[in-house]
């Protein structure tokens, strides 16, 4: 099984230098210089990487074989993946496990299905199809997603009053008049 750790993203320079929107926890033991990738599609690779940088939180690449603007260009939403028995992250979902998951409440109220994983640069979010088909967008971090059990099939979360549709403010009990 394939996984993937980044994808490739805009040039930045002309010497064929790229921005990486990472897919894995730990990106210092991955992106590392003589590490080689196989990619998807397979026929943008491989790919070594040659230097690493990280500025203001975003991630750049250089590979030894882009060496232009215009193949870094190319090279655009290429996938850098390592075979599954490869992966040694501690407490890790991949995309492909946690779409099709219920999403329920802890009560067991079912709020909807996870259909992707959004990586950002705080932290990645549950997108969230509700059955009436909004789209829902929960930070994935413990506090609002404290349980994933893939086996079991679900994801339960705890977010925050107003991230999901149709949701209504609790009452305090007192009526206005």
């Amino acid at each position: 099984m394939r996984l993937t750790v980044a994808r490739i993203g805009r040039a930045h320079g002309l010497k064929g230098e790229v921005s990486v929107e990472l897919r894995t926890d730990i990106p210092a033991d991955r992106l590392v210089p003589g590490e080689v990738f196989d990619t998807e599609p397979a026929s943008a690779g491989p790919l070594t990487v040659d230097k690493v940088r990280v500025q203001a939180g975003r991630w750049y690449v250089h590979f030894a074989e882009i060496r232009s603007r215009e193949e870094a260009d190319a090279a655009r939403g290429v996938e850098l993946t390592i075979d599954g028995a490869e992966s040694d992250e501690d407490d890790a979902w991949y995309v492909h496990q946690l779409v099709g998951l219920a999403v329920v409440r802890p009560d067991g109220e079912e709020v909807g299905e996870v259909v992707d994983l959004m990586t950002m640069p705080a932290h990645d979010l549950l997108v969230v199809r509700q059955p009436g088909g909004h789209r829902a967008m929960i930070p994935f971090v413990e506090d609002f997603v404290p349980e994933v059990d893939v086996e079991a099939g679900r994801v339960v979360v705890t977010p925050p009053y107003g991230l999901l549709a149709g949701e209504e403010p609790e009452s305090t009990g007192e009526t206005s008049a």
